[in-house]
């Protein structure tokens, strides 16, 4: 398989190992409703650092994940700036923003990737896949990036959004009306996308002309192009007439025993006339519930850049950090995906949250189904609270808009013999214009393939009902180290300190709700039970108490059933390893107790 090759890739390959923990701080006051890391989530922090906190509680949790990272068209103006320990990326970091002129601005892209798909892999469950929207500028470095991380095998489409809904006359070459939409599966030999719902269009082909019980039917060719060794046979009408065999060039779709058999279960139509050709009726009972979903999505179904900048102009008004988006997604796109890739129960993580579409495309599905997916975005920008939480609380609780009505009030088609009497239609459309004149704010006359149109325009307040929901708004912490707990500095809270440490040392996912702080108890790993003898308190710390003693030694072991070890961390023990083992306990000592106990 050929790899991506760009200068330092050597120094990223394991970068997300060196990231730092840092807690999420949640802010009550930016928030919806009761804080809480387990419900929807929206990160301010970069974007690096709030995966590597979340690993946590969330590893292998993730069902969903979108992204629209920078295209990296040279005028975006972002930056790279993941502290990487090498003397050769950090001279990377005089030449930011990144711009059209750094010659190295793909290598700094695939850099910045790197980690952060690895850990988004992290995250991901077995049946989760990831849907990242990108554009000529790195798409065919991004399929190799993918293909190194996820695997070749487990890329799925890359479907074709046409976002344009109208050509851009000023490109030099080409209108570039489409992105792209690169889709991977966690494994793709398990994950599989959601039909799509028939529209009424579809439904309407479906008929019944003979009244068949079986309800209402398509009819499908019976014969095909596709060579087919047992589809020459000669067919007999019910009217006695012979077809000697398929049309010239092709082929019975079944063989003649299977087409005996249809035809005596009535699934064939000979049609009204004698030279009609037999089909096969497809009852719509017996297809699929819904259709398999295609690679190429019109604006007019998944909405276009123009009316997603609409809309966000609708829902947050004139406040900071709107012109940033020149082109944020559409609700409709990100509910497309949605569809596709959740169910009514999942959990959707978009770590380039940008405006906040993902997380009101969350909130709009919930409503439609009466789901409870959860989001979790994050944004790195100072505009995380101004811009992308603000549209979610609006979303949320509901928000008033200046909309523009319309009111076609005249139209006529032009003909060479109106033109004689031109003087008597504009008369009629000026009396249309006095007489409509109080009712709206401007009076537009235009001519379109060949028709006068006169239309009515009137600003009016509006207001849309909220869509429900709550999240809690974080921050980042200081690191978590170690090294300098026993100095007292930045001592985190027990919860913090645990889940690191249980995640760490098994693996596994942290559950807060089922740690108990007073018993030290942190939770159970595939082999270890885990515990935590800690207070942020360097007093504590220092004293007997936050010693593993023979008495806690003995009480750990007892309090559990049998068949599992017991990690315990502790800045300190007072017994001997040849008393705790055969108990089935493991001391770790802190603060060095930051290694993978546990394989796997």
């Amino acid at each position: 398989m050929p790899e991506l090759q760009f200068k330092g890739k050597e120094f990223v390959y394991n970068h997300h190992l060196s990231v730092p923990f840092r807690p999420l701080l949640p802010d009550p006051k930016k928030s919806i409703g009761e804080p809480s890391l387990s419900g929807n989530l929206i990160i301010h922090g970069d974007n690096l650092h709030a995966l590597k906190a979340l690993l946590p509680i969330y590893t292998g949790k993730v069902d969903c994940v979108f992204i629209d990272p920078p295209y990296n068209t040279g005028n975006e103006g972002w930056s790279y700036n993941d502290n990487v320990s090498s003397p050769m990326m950090k001279e990377w970091l005089s030449s930011n923003p990144i711009n059209g002129e750094d010659m190295l601005r793909h290598d700094k892209w695939a850099a910045m990737m790197w980690p952060r798909l690895v850990l988004l892999k992290e995250l991901m469950s077995d049946t989760a896949s990831i849907w990242i929207t990108i554009d000529d500028n790195e798409v065919q470095n991004a399929r190799l990036i993918l293909d190194e991380i996820f695997g070749a095998s487990n890329f799925i489409a890359t479907c074709i959004w046409h976002k344009a809904d109208s050509p851009k006359n000023t490109a030099e070459h080409f209108s570039v009306d489409h992105d792209y939409i690169l889709v991977y599966a966690r494994n793709a030999k398990i994950w599989r996308p959601n039909l799509r719902p028939r529209s009424k269009k579809m439904l309407a082909r479906y008929k019944n002309p003979d009244n068949d019980p079986r309800g209402k039917w398509l009819l499908s060719d019976l014969a095909a192009r596709n060579y087919y060794a047992h589809g020459t046979y000669p067919i007999t009408t019910p009217k006695g007439r012979v077809i000697e065999g398929p049309p010239p060039g092709s082929y019975w779709r079944v063989r003649e025993s299977k087409f005996e058999k249809l035809k005596l279960e009535n699934r064939i139509w000979w049609g009204d006339g004698e030279d009609n050709r037999p089909g096969i009726k497809r009852f719509l009972t017996d297809v699929k519930k819904g259709i398999v979903p295609q690679t190429i999505w019109d604006w007019r179904e998944v909405g276009s850049t123009r009316n997603s900048k609409q809309a966000l102009s609708r829902i947050v008004g004139n406040i900071e950090g709107q012109d940033l988006f020149i082109t944020p997604k559409p609700v409709k796109l990100i509910e497309r995906i949605l569809a596709l890739a959740s169910n009514s129960k999942s959990l959707v993580l978009d770590s380039f949250a940008g405006s906040g579409t993902t997380g009101h495309a969350v909130l709009a599905a919930n409503k439609k189904d009466d789901g409870s997916r959860r989001f979790i975005l994050v944004e790195s920008e100072k505009y995380a609270n101004s811009l992308t939480a603000e549209r979610i609380r609006r979303a949320s609780k509901g928000y008033s808009f200046t909309g523009m009505h319309r009111e076609q009030l005249f139209k006529e088609s032009l003909n060479w013999g109106k033109l004689g009497r031109i003087d008597a239609i504009l008369s009629k459309v000026q009396k249309i214009e006095q007489a409509e004149a109080a009712r709206f704010d401007t009076i537009s006359k235009t001519v379109k393939a060949g028709d006068i149109i006169v239309t009515g325009e009137k600003r009016v307040e509006k207001r849309a009902d909220g869509l429900g929901g709550d999240f809690t708004y974080c921050t980042l912490g200081e690191p978590l180290n170690l090294d300098s707990m026993l100095t007292g500095e930045n001592l985190p809270d027990y919860l913090t300190l645990g889940s690191w440490l249980f995640h760490t040392a098994t693996g596994g996912v942290f559950s807060p709700d089922l740690a108990n702080e007073e018993g030290k108890f942190l939770g159970e790993g595939s082999a270890y039970y885990c515990w935590l003898v800690y207070k942020p308190d360097l007093a504590y710390l220092k004293s007997p108490e936050a010693a593993l003693t023979l008495s806690l030694a003995e009480s750990i072991a007892a309090s559990k059933p049998k068949g599992k070890k017991h990690l315990v961390f502790a800045p300190a023990k007072y017994v001997p390893n040849s008393k705790l083992l055969p108990m089935g306990v493991e001391y770790a000592p802190l603060p060095f107790a930051l290694y993978r106990i546990e394989k796997g």
